[in-house]
């Protein structure tokens, strides 16, 4: 009886809890578009990792405000606030930030674009560290409280190795790979990094360090010496980071606010979320996909629906393609990418498909923080690539992994046999280690999916195996590098990706344009009823690992992978 009134219970809640959402969604749908004042301040608030692709929509006016504004939002509500005579300045709002350092640029370079307009940016910090001072030093002002700390002092990358756990476990990991620098399995079979690891992950942190110091440099107007100077006395509380001139006051919020009344009237604030609401869609204008890639690569399922999709299913990802290809009104295509790659085979497919896009609809490929090994396999359309200098790109590689639960088994008592027919009929079991068959089996398999990588990446490059194999061996390059050796067109974000897809769509400079999602935006409705292919475990081990690449690790096969989880603090 207990246990049916606690089921009734919950049934009841679930049912106040859905009359209410829908409620809350009738009435939105009923309400006007907001309206901006005539004297306005932009407030835009920069949260989380910024995300590409449009989050779950809800319908409750309190958690809508909390969503994180995407990448093309940010870019889309700046642009249209440039030109709008009702907004006259922006405040800058970044809360605890984890975005990579190519959005990062990005970020920075729509703010910059925005100053073009002789309209004032002021930041206000509340508890930021170098990402949101990054973003901060874009700004004409910088304020935080006086007792707030500015934890500014420099960059750490951290790289994760369980090699230690899986010996306690009695558990190995076996693979096989194909290029120098194709280190993804020492995650799991190594406990420090590697030497090509430490060389290509300190080229990394010298250039983002490098673009810190400038940046810093060019928007405080220090000399880089002096910037350097200052970052290792950092972190600063208050009185520190304004002597070191990093802020330009230490005040509150509301003085914020109070100092742009003084100077351009009684401002009425609007945030970006309501700000982009209230704009009306340009009629007549021209319509560009901006159809993202984020994610993790995997095959996914013939019956999977676009709304239970998560990462970049070879499924979902495929279907999205056709839809822009047959969709008359659309004039061209940015293919934005933002994933450490994953499944070999998925990440051929939506090659395949990409190319028969670009045939039909004018085709420009924007890297955003990642679009290295099938990240960047899946961009080789033959169409122009454009990475900012911070992208993470290249590590055109191959490898294949598979467990070995042997010594776990007999740790716990589990004893389980085999029976074969065929002389590889074992070579993904679990119960035992490969034999030196087939792991030459392994290798020559995997050696003929990294010369098809490099294949496709010298045709679409057009360059000469020869010229391209060399950059291959899984090395990940920053985009400022990939534009050196060749292996990205141009160094940028939206702003030239938008001006490249009008050249190639032939659009003039002064038409309007409008950049159609695919995915569209998902409501919080279609997710419930909608079936999930990422399960509660999965869920809570990606949480526990960060951006280690478990779907595709778990899905197996010959994949394309990142080679290692980097993140930089």
């Amino acid at each position: 009886m207990g246990k049916f009134f606690l089921g009734f219970f919950i049934g009841l809640v679930f049912a106040v809890l859905f009359g209410v959402i829908l409620a809350f969604a009738a009435i939105r749908v009923g309400q006007s578009r907001p309206s901006v004042a005539s004297n306005s301040v932009l407030v835009l608030h920069l949260e989380g990792d910024v995300p590409e692709q449009n989050p779950v929509e809800l319908p409750l006016p309190f958690l809508q405000q909390q969503q994180p504004v995407t990448i093309v939002e940010a870019w889309q509500v700046l642009r249209d606030a440039a030109s709008d005579n009702r907004v006259k300045a922006v405040v800058l709002e970044p809360r605890n930030l984890t975005a990579g350092w190519g959005k990062l640029q990005q970020l920075r370079s729509d703010i910059a674009a925005f100053r073009k307009s002789g309209k004032p940016v002021y930041a206000f910090l509340k508890g930021a560290g170098m990402h949101e001072y990054y973003v901060a030093t874009a700004a004409d002002k910088i304020y935080m409280s006086p007792e707030d700390e500015l934890d500014v002092k420099g960059l750490r990358a951290e790289l994760i190795y369980v090699k230690g756990t899986l010996d306690k476990l009695g558990v190995s990991m076996e693979f096989e790979h194909v290029g120098r620098y194709k280190d993804a399995p020492d995650t799991f079979t190594r406990t420090s990094p590697s030497p090509e690891t430490l060389e290509v992950n300190n080229e990394i942190l010298d250039q983002y360090f490098g673009d810190i110091i400038s940046v810093i440099s060019e928007g405080r107007k220090k000399k880089p010496e002096d910037v350097r100077a200052a970052i290792d006395q950092g972190p600063f509380v208050g009185k520190g980071a304004l002597d070191a001139g990093l802020v330009d006051d230490l005040i509150y919020e509301d003085q914020v606010y109070g100092k742009l009344d003084s100077s351009l009237g009684k401002l009425t604030r609007v945030g970006e979320r309501n700000y982009s609401r209230a704009q009306t869609p340009a009629s007549g204008a021209k319509r560009i996909a901006f159809l993202v890639g984020d994610g993790d690569i995997t095959r996914g399922s013939t019956n999977e629906d676009e709304l239970s999709a998560t990462g970049i299913t070879e499924t979902s990802m495929i279907k999205r393609m056709r839809e822009v290809e047959n969709d008359s009104s659309i004039q061209g295509v940015i293919f934005r990418i933002d994933s450490p790659g994953g499944d070999g085979i998925a990440s051929d497919d939506i090659l395949h498909e990409a190319k028969i896009m670009s045939q039909k609809k004018p085709t420009v490929i924007s890297m955003s923080d990642l679009a290295a090994s099938g990240g960047y396999f899946i961009a080789m359309t033959g169409d122009p690539v454009i990475a900012e200098p911070n992208t993470l790109t290249g590590s055109i590689g191959v490898f294949f992994g598979r467990v070995n639960l042997k010594g776990l088994y007999d740790k716990i008592g589990i004893k389980k046999d085999a029976l074969t027919r065929g002389r590889y009929a074992n070579i993904d079991s679990e119960n035992g280690p490969l034999t030196d068959d087939e792991r030459a089996k392994l290798k020559k398999e995997i050696e003929v999916f990294y010369r098809g990588f490099v294949q496709r990446v010298s045709t679409a490059r057009k360059r000469d195996y020869d010229q391209v194999e060399p950059l291959a061996q899984g090395r990940v390059w920053t985009g400022e590098q990939a534009h050196k050796n060749g292996l990205v067109d141009q160094l940028g974000g939206l702003d030239e990706a938008v001006q490249l897809i009008r050249q190639r769509a032939k659009i003039g400079a002064s038409e309007k344009i409008t950049l159609v999602a695919y995915p569209p935006k998902r409501s919080l409705f279609e997710m419930l009823f909608s079936r999930s292919n990422e399960s509660e475990v999965e869920t809570r081990i990606r949480s526990m690992v960060g951006r280690l690449p478990i779907r595709s690790l778990a899905h197996g096969g010959i994949l394309r992978l990142m080679p290692f989880a980097i993140e930089v603090k």
